[in-house]
Parts: structure tokens; sequence; C-alpha cells
């Protein structure tokens, strides 16, 4: 109970940076992944792949020549919905290249004991239908919905 309070005051307002919507909390990698996974299957969704982007940077991080561990741990979930991506899609046939849609979840080497959840923004119009489902599904992975 205390970890979500905490993840509450810490994720009250989404820091909007470079068009990305994203939320702190101090709940672990593992918990805030399967809230989101928890909350992707309880919207209906299936997840199709998950891209393990701190794993492979810190694999690959010698062989391009750096020294920087970005991340201790940094995935990105992929999904569509059938209905939503047909609606906005029917609206605009080039809405084409925002699907799949991803949720990232990351905790930055520099800053262990946050973890951020968070997905790029989508511009106005019908894709805020799209933005919402996001949100909702973030903000549901760390207890704010």
């Amino acid at each position: 109970m205390m970890k979500w309070m905490a993840a509450l005051v810490l994720s009250t307002a989404p820091a909007l940076a470079a068009d990305v919507v994203s939320y702190d909390t101090d709940q672990s990698f593992d918990d805030v992944t399967f809230g989101l996974e928890n909350a992707i299957i309880d919207a209906g969704l299936v997840v199709d792949h998950i891209s393990h982007v701190g794993e492979m940077l810190e694999r690959t991080r010698e062989d391009v020549g750096s020294d920087v561990v970005l991340y201790d741990q940094a995935d990105v979930y992929s999904f569509c919905s059938a209905q939503l991506s047909r609606q906005v899609m029917e609206a605009d046939p080039m809405n084409i290249m925002f699907c799949p849609y991803d949720i990232f979840v990351m905790v930055r080497h520099d800053a262990p004991e946050t973890t951020t959840i968070g997905f790029r923004a989508f511009p106005e119009g019908e894709m805020q239908t799209i933005h919402e489902l996001l949100d909702g599904l973030a903000r549901a992975a760390i207890g704010m919905e």
C-alpha cells in the first residue's frame, strides 16, 4: 500500500518532453512491467513484442566504443488494438505510421530508485483516442487508475 501511495505522489503530473508523456514511480521495474502487462491484458489487448532495449544497449556498449551505462533495465512493449486502429486509420490511412503502439518502462542508471513509464505523444485529432488509451494503460500500470 505504501509503494502505491509513493507512486501516486511521485506521478501526479506527466512529464512532457520532446513529445513524450512519462510518469515516475518508486515501484520496482518488475512491479511496473507486471502492472503494464496486466493493464494491456485487462484492456483486451495482446502484447505483440517486448523489445529489451536496455539489454541490447548494454550488450553492445563496448562494441560501439562507449563506456556509458544508460539503463539498469529498459523494455518497450508493443501492441495494437484492431478496433481503435481501424477507427483511426479509416479517419486517415496515413495513421498506419503510428501502429503498433509502444509503452516503455525504464530505470536509468543514474537514477536507480526511480522507474519511468511512458509513451510517445500523439498528434491532435483522431490519434488522441490512442493517446488516451496509452495514458490510461501507463497510469493503470502504476496504480494511478
